[in-house]
C-alpha cells in the first residue's frame, strides 16, 4: 500500500529586471600567483605551513622581447588589437571577477584600466613616439654623468685591482742595477710542488740480462764498420746505431755560441762597438717608459702653459715651465724653442736667460749669454754665468772685469775676479774694490792680509772709519799685531775695540766673542784668544753667576775641542776665584789630559799656594810626579803637604801608599806607627795589618787586627782580613769563630756570610752551608750576591733541579738583578739562551753583567763583531769591573789582532779596574800585591776557566 506522493512546489514567479548579483566568489577562487593581502595598504604578508600547500608552478611572466615585438604596439590607452574576436565568454570573465588570461605589466599594472577596451589608432602611436623622444633625450642629458661615473667606478677599480704588469713595472726598473754575477746566480726555474713529486717505488727486481747486454753493448767500442756502412762507403752512419743526444751539452753548446756571437759582435773590424755584453743591464737606466698616465699629464700641462704663454707672453715663469716640460717630455729641441721665445718677450729677465743657457748646446751657450748680458747688463747672476761657460783663467777674468765695468759695485764680481789674478793683481784689485763698495769688511780684511805690516795697519784703520761698528776689524788688527811678535798690543787693541764699539751704541755679545776666540785660536792666533776672552767673558753675567757660567762656557769649549780657549777661561776664572778648590782641579784635569807634565805642575803649584789646605790637590801633585818616576819629588810633596795639613789621614795613606808600591816597606811601617800613635782611623789599622801580610809577620799581623777590633768593631773589613789569615794558616775552627763573632757586630755585613759560608761548606758539606745561607737570606732580603752563592753551591754538588728552583725564586724577589739574569742565562739549555737573554734584556738593559752575559753567547755562536760591541759596551757601562776587562782581552787574544789587544790593554790601565770577582781574588794575592794592571789583566785572562771559554764542549 503506497503513500500519496508530495505535490513539488510551485515555481518562484519571474524578477521584473535582472538585478547584478553581489559576487563573493572571491572569497572561495584561486587568488593569483605572488598575491599578498593587504600590501597595498602597507601591511606584511605571512604564510604558515599549512598555507604552502602542494608546489605549483612559477607565474607566466610577460616577455617583452620577441613576443611584443610581433604583436602590434599597445599604448596607455590599449584596447584590443584589430581582428580579434570582441565576442568570448564575458559572462564567464564577469563570474570570476577577473580575466585570467591578461599579463601583468610592470608599468601599467593590470589591464583593467579606463581604457583597456579602446583601440590603438594613430593618435596613440603618435603619443607613444613622442613619449619615446622624450626618454631618449632624457637619456642623452644624463649621460655624460653617468660615463663619468663610470669611468671614476672603473679607474678605481684598476687601482685597487692593478695588472700583473703594472705590479712588477717598478721591479722591471730595478733590472738595471742588477749585475751580472747576480745575474748569473739567479737559480734554473723549476716545480718543486709536492702535488707534483711522485712517490718512488723502490723495486728491488733483479736487472733481467737483455738490459745488462743491451748496456754493454752500448758502452763497447767496435773498431770495425757494420755491412751497411761498408756499402755506403764507411761515410754513413745507420740511424739505428746514433746514440741518443744529450740535452744539456746541446744547452751548453747553444751558449758557447751565443758567446762567441757576442764577442764577435762587440769588436767589429773598424774598431766600433756594436754590441755591449758586460753593459746592457746599465743602459736600461736610459730607457724611460712613459705610461698612458704621464703622456696625458704632459698633454695636459703642455696646453695649459699654452694658454699661460698666449695671454699673458710677458710672464718669464711662464716660459721657463713650458720650456721645461718640453725638456721633460724630451724634446730638447722644442724646449729651446719655446725658451727662445720668452727670451724675445721678456728680454729684461734674467731667469730665462739663464734657463736659455742652460739649454743651450755648449757651443751655442755663449751667444746665448751674450745676448743676455747686452740685454740686462746690470744682472751679476749673468756675468757670473757667462764667466763660467769659459774655459781658462785669462778669459774668465775678462769677463768679470767687462762686468766690473757695468756694475762696480757688486761684491760678488769682485770676489770672483780677486780668486782667480796673482798676489800682486789681487792687491790693486782690491784697493779699487775698497773704493768701489767700502761698506764690505770682508775687502777691507782681505787687501790688509795683502799688505804689508805698515800697510796693513793703515787700511785697518781706513776700513775702521768707513765702518765704525765691525767687530772683526778690530780682532784682525790684534791678529796682525800678534803676527808680528807685538804681544803686548794685543789686549790694548782688543780693549780699545771693545770700548770703542761700546761708544757707538753697538752691544757686546758674549756668545759671539767667544766663538771670534774660538775663532782666532783655530788660526793659530792664541794671544787674540785670550785677550778676547778676558775681555768679553764677564760682560752680562751676575757676580753670583760667574763661577758657574764661566765653568760651564770652559767645559763646552772643550767639547768642541776648542783647548785654548778653555784654558783661558779657566785663567780668568782663577783670577777672580783664587780660592776655589773646584776651579783649580779642572782647570788641573785640562792640563792633565791635553797640557804638558810642565803646565800640569805649574797649575798645581800655584793651586796649593792659594789653596795650602786642599788635600786633593797635593795628592794630585805626587800622584802626577810619581807616575812621571820622580819618586823623591812626590815624597817632598807629600812631606810639604804634611807640613800644611799635620793631621790629615789622606796625606799619611798616600805617603804609605808611595812608600809600600816603591817596595819600601820598613818606610812604609814606620810612617803607619806614627798615624796609629796620632789617632788613625780604622783605614790605618788596616793598611797596617797588610803591611804585616806583605812581610809574612802573622803574629804581628793578628795583634794589629785584634787591636784594631777594640777599637772599630763594626768595621767589617778587620773582621774579614782576620778570618781569612786564620783561614790561611789552617786553623778553620778559629775562623768560624771570627766570622761569626764579626756577623755579630756586622750582621749585614755580606762578605762575612759569604766567607763563613764556603768556609763550612769546605768543613762541613753543602747542608751546613745551605742553612747559614738561608740565615743570611732571612736577615738581608733581597740580596742577589747571597742568592747567588746559594745557586751556585747547589751546583757544584750536581744539584740542578734546587739550583733552577733557587734561581726561580731569586728572580722573583730580586727582579732587576742583573748578576741573576747572567747566571739565568748561563744555567738554561743552549737553544733557550736567546729566549732568555732577551728577557733579562728587558728587565735590566744597561747591566753589565747582563750585557757580558749576551756578549759570551754571540761568542759562542762566532758572531765575532757583535761579540766585540757588546763587550765594548759592557766595559764601558762598568770600567771599574775587572772581569769585563780580562773577558774582553782574552776575546781579542782568540779572535782579534795586536792592535785591538793593545787597545784593550790600554784602555784597562786606564780606568784602573778595581772590583769584580776573580779580579779581586787575583789581585788581592799576597804575590801579586805590587804587579801592575796589566799582568793582573793577563793572569785574570789566563784563570778564567772554562765556563768563560764559549767555545768549550759542553755537556
Amino acid at each position: 500500500m503506497s503513500g500519496p506522493v508530495p505535490t513539488p512546489p510551485p515555481p518562484p514567479p519571474p524578477a521584473a529586471a535582472p538585478a547584478r548579483p553581489v559576487r563573493y566568489d572571491f572569497l572561495n577562487s584561486k587568488p593569483p600567483p605572488n598575491y599578498v593581502a593587504g600590501l597595498g595598504r602597507g601591511a606584511t604578508g605571512f604564510t604558515t605551513r599549512s598555507d604552502i600547500g602542494p608546489a605549483r608552478a612559477a607565474p607566466d611572466l610577460p616577455d617583452r622581447s620577441a613576443a611584443a615585438a610581433a604583436a602590434p604596439a599597445v599604448g596607455r590607452g590599449r584596447g584590443k588589437p584589430p581582428g580579434e574576436d570582441e565576442g568570448g565568454d564575458e559572462g564567464g570573465d564577469e563570474e570570476k571577477g577577473y580575466d585570467e588570461n591578461q599579463k601583468f605589466d610592470e608599468f601599467e599594472g593590470n589591464d583593467a584600466g579606463l581604457f583597456s577596451n579602446a583601440d590603438y589608432d594613430d593618435d596613440d602611436r603618435e603619443a607613444d613616439a613622442v613619449w619615446e623622444s622624450i626618454d631618449q633625450r632624457m637619456d642623452l642629458r644624463r649621460k655624460d654623468r653617468r660615463e663619468a661615473r663610470l669611468k671614476q667606478e672603473i679607474e678605481k677599480y684598476r687601482a685597487s685591482n692593478p695588472k700583473i704588469t703594472e705590479q712588477f713595472a717598478d721591479l722591471k726598473r730595478k733590472l738595471a742595477d742588477v749585475s751580472v754575477q747576480e745575474w748569473e746566480s739567479i737559480p734554473e726555474i723549476g716545480d718543486y710542488s709536492a702535488r707534483n713529486k711522485k712517490k718512488r717505488f723502490e723495486s728491488f727486481v733483479p736487472v733481467p740480462d737483455t738490459l745488462l747486454e743491451k748496456a754493454r753493448q752500448e758502452q763497447e767500442h767496435v773498431t770495425a764498420l757494420d755491412p751497411k756502412s761498408r756499402a755506403a762507403g764507411g761515410t754513413e752512419t745507420p740511424w739505428a746505431q746514433t746514440p741518443v743526444t744529450d740535452l744539456t751539452a746541446v744547452g751548453e753548446g747553444r751558449g758557447t755560441v751565443l758567446s762567441l756571437k757576442l764577442d764577435r759582435l762587440s769588436d767589429s773590424v773598424s774598431g766600433l762597438t756594436v754590441v755591449d755584453p758586460k753593459g746592457y743591464l746599465t743602459d736600461l737606466k736610459s730607457m724611460k717608459i712613459t705610461s698612458d698616465a704621464e703622456i696625458s699629464d704632459i698633454k695636459k700641462a703642455r696646453l695649459l702653459l699654452r694658454s699661460v704663454t698666449q695671454t699673458n707672453p710677458k710672464h718669464p715663469p711662464g716660459w721657463i715651465a713650458a720650456a721645461r716640460l718640453e725638456e721633460v717630455a724630451g724634446k730638447l729641441q722644442s724646449a729651446r724653442q719655446l725658451i727662445q721665445r720668452g727670451c724675445e718677450e721678456c728680454p729684461k729677465n734674467e731667469d730665462v736667460w739663464f734657463e736659455a743657457c742652460r739649454l743651450a748646446s755648449p757651443d751655442e751657450a755663449k751667444a746665448v749669454i751674450a745676448r743676455g748680458v747686452k740685454a740686462i747688463p746690470n744682472s751679476v747672476k749673468l756675468w757670473l754665468q757667462a764667466a763660467k761657460l769659459e774655459t781658462s783663467d785669462l778669459n774668465k777674468s775678462r769677463v768679470l772685469r767687462k762686468g766690473l765695468e757695468h756694475i762696480p759695485d757688486s761684491v760678488r764680481l769682485w770676489k770672483a775676479v780677486v780668486e782667480l789674478a796673482n798676489e800682486e793683481d789681487a792687491r790693486m784689485l782690491l784697493h779699487r774694490a775698497v773704493e768701489c763698495c767700502p761698506l764690505h769688511v770682508e775687502l777691507w780684511l782681505a787687501l790688509a792680509r795683502l799688505e804689508t805690516y805698515d800697510q796693513a795697519k793703515k787700511v785697518l784703520n781706513k776700513a775702521r772709519e768707513k765702518l765704525n761698528k765691525e767687530p772683526a776689524i778690530w780682532i784682525t788688527a790684534a791678529k796682525l799685531e800678534e803676527a808680528n811678535g807685538n804681544t803686548q798690543s794685543v789686549n790694548k787693541v782688543i780693549e780699545r775695540g771693545i770700548r770703542s764699539l761700546q761708544r757707538e751704541g753697538l752691544d757686546i755679545d758674549r756668545e759671539a766673542w767667544l766663538k771670534e776666540a774660538e775663532a782666532a785660536e783655530r788660526a793659530g792666533s792664541v794671544l787674540t784668544c785670550q785677550a778676547i776672552v778676558k775681555s768679553t767673558i764677564g760682560v752680562g753675567v751676575e757676580d753670583e753667576d760667574r763661577k758657574r757660567t764661566w765653568v760651564a762656557d770652559a767645559e763646552e769649549c772643550k767639547k768642541r775641542g776648542s783647548i785654548e780657549t778653555a784654558r783661558a777661561i779657566y785663567a780668568h776664572a782663577l783670577s777672580v776665584f783664587l780660592g776655589k778648590k773646584s776651579i783649580w782641579l779642572k782647570a788641573a784635569q785640562l792640563e792633565k789630559s791635553h797640557g804638558t807634565g810642565e803646565s800640569l805642575e805649574a797649575i798645581l803649584r800655584k793651586a796649593v799656594t792659594y789653596n795650602p789646605k786642599a788635600e786633593v790637590l797635593w795628592l794630585m801633585g805626587a800622584k802626577e810626579k810619581w807616575l812621571a818616576g820622580d819618586v823623591p819629588s812626590a815624597r817632598a810633596i807629600l812631606q810639604e803637604a804634611y807640613a800644611a795639613i799635620p793631621n790629615s789621614e789622606e796625606i799619611w795613606l798616600a805617603a804609605f801608599k808611595l812608600e809600600f808600591e816603591n817596595n819600601e816597606p820598613e818606610r812604609a811601617r814606620m810612617l803607619l806607627a806614627k798615624a796609629r800613635e796620632r789617632g788613625g782611623t780604622e783605614r790605618v789599622w788596616m793598611k797596617s795589618a797588610i803591611v804585616e801580610r806583605e812581610l809574612g809577620n802573622v803574629d804581628e799581623e793578628r795583634r794589629l787586627l785584634e787591636e784594631g777590633l777594640k777599637l772599630f768593631p763594626s768595621f767589617f773589613k778587620l773582621w774579614l782580613m782576620l778570618g781569612q789569615m786564620e783561614d790561611r794558616i789552617g786553623h778553620a775552627a778559629k775562623a768560624k769563630e771570627v766570622y761569626e763573632n764579626g756577623l755579630k757586630h756586622c750582621p749585614s755585613c755580606i762578605p762575612l756570610w759569604l766567607s763563613l759560608a764556603s768556609l763550612e761548606e769546605r768543613i762541613n758539606g753543602l747542608s751546613k752551608s745551605r742553612a747559614f745561607l738561608t740565615m743570611a737570606r732571612k736577615k738581608n732580603p733581597a740580596t742577589p750576591e747571597l742568592w747567588l752563592a746559594a745557586i751556585r753551591a747547589e751546583l757544584r754538588h750536581g744539584n740542578k733541579k734546587e739550583a733552577d728552583s733557587l734561581l726561580a725564586k731569586a728572580l722573583q724577589e730580586c727582579q732587576t738583578s742583573g748578576i741573576l739574569w747572567a747566571a739565568a742565562i748561563e744555567m738554561v739549555p743552549r737553544p733557550q739562551r736567546k729566549s732568555k737573554s732577551s728577557d733579562a734584556i728587558k728587565r735590566c738593559d744597561h747591566d753589565p753583567h747582563v750585557i757580558a752575559a749576551v756578549a759570551k753567547l754571540f761568542w759562542h755562536d762566532r758572531k765575532v763583531d757583535k761579540a766585540r760591541s757588546w763587550l765594548n759596551r759592557a766595559v764601558t757601562l762598568a770600567p771599574d769591573i775587572g772581569d769585563f776587562w780580562a773577558l774582553f782581552y782574552k776575546f781579542e787574544l782568540q779572535h782579534g789582532n795586536p792592535d785591538t789587544q793593545r787597545d784593550v790593554l790600554k784602555r784597562c790601565i786606564a780606568a784602573e779596574p778595581k772590583h769584580g770577582e776573580r779580579w779581586q781574588a787575583i789581585s788581592k794575592a799576597v804575590e801579586n800585591s805590587h804587579q801592575p794592571v796589566d799582568a793582573i789583566l793577563r793572569r785574570v785572562a789566563l784563570a778564567l776557566g772554562a765556563e768563560e771559554n764559549p767555545n768549550a764542549a759542553e755537556p
